[in-house]
């Protein structure tokens, strides 16, 4: 119980900094700025996997977990179980931030920018999270993303892709962390691009993984 638990606050955590700092930018005309929510994020993700890293592996991202679970190092019969924790964190953050910030439009959703094509978003956000996969299952520990090594690998390229993707599609690489904020705030549009774009880019990352490392 206790790694559904840490997978729900640390997701929770991800969701409401990094979801937050683009509300407060939002309603605020701009106080944080892009390159204040790129650090945002990055730095909760780094926090997160420090503090729950040894508890639950710091997953929270449905397209981690299911990557892991393909690469057998993580069973599948936990997948779903994990996916509940992370949407119940990501789902009660996104219900905070609209009780805080009832003005917001968006609560942080991911919307390609406008003029850039869906599927061209969708490209973008499969190669992201082609990177940040493949950094994750190099760095990790079987499922477990531990210590300093990962949390900084993983945060950083966290902020580095949100840094100069963000503008484009948000840089979410996370299907929960899409889902919890539209359906929050109702901007369902474009969804799917976010739902499946990170799941194929985590199988990519895996498959190019087992290809450099077979044994494993």
């Amino acid at each position: 119980m206790k790694r559904y638990i840490g997978e729900a606050i640390g997701t929770f955590a991800m969701i409401f900094c990094g979801c937050g700092a683009m509300t407060v930018n939002e309603v605020t005309n701009g106080a944080i700025t892009h390159v204040g929510v790129a650090i945002t994020w990055g730095l909760i993700v780094m926090s997160m996997i420090y503090a729950f890293g040894e508890i639950s592996g710091a997953h929270f991202n449905p397209a981690v977990t299911i990557g892991f679970a393909y690469a057998k190092k993580f069973p599948w019969k936990e997948v779903p179980k994990y996916i509940v924790a992370q949407a119940i964190g990501a789902i009660l953050a996104c219900l905070l931030l609209w009780f805080l910030f009832p003005q917001s439009e968006t609560l942080g959703a991911t919307i390609p920018a406008e003029g850039f094509a869906p599927y061209r978003a969708f490209v973008l956000e499969l190669i992201l999270t082609f990177f940040l996969m493949v950094t994750i299952i190099n760095v990790s520990t079987g499922s477990k993303e531990i210590g300093t090594m990962a949390a900084i690998a993983v945060g950083g390229l966290i902020l580095l892709e949100a840094m100069f993707a963000g503008p484009m599609t948000k840089a979410s690489m996370n299907p929960i962390r899409s889902l919890a904020p539209a359906l929050v705030s109702g901007n369902l549009q474009h969804l799917w691009l976010y739902i499946t774009a990170p799941f194929i880019g985590a199988f990519l990352a895996v498959a190019s993984f087992k290809l450099m490392r077979p044994n494993h």
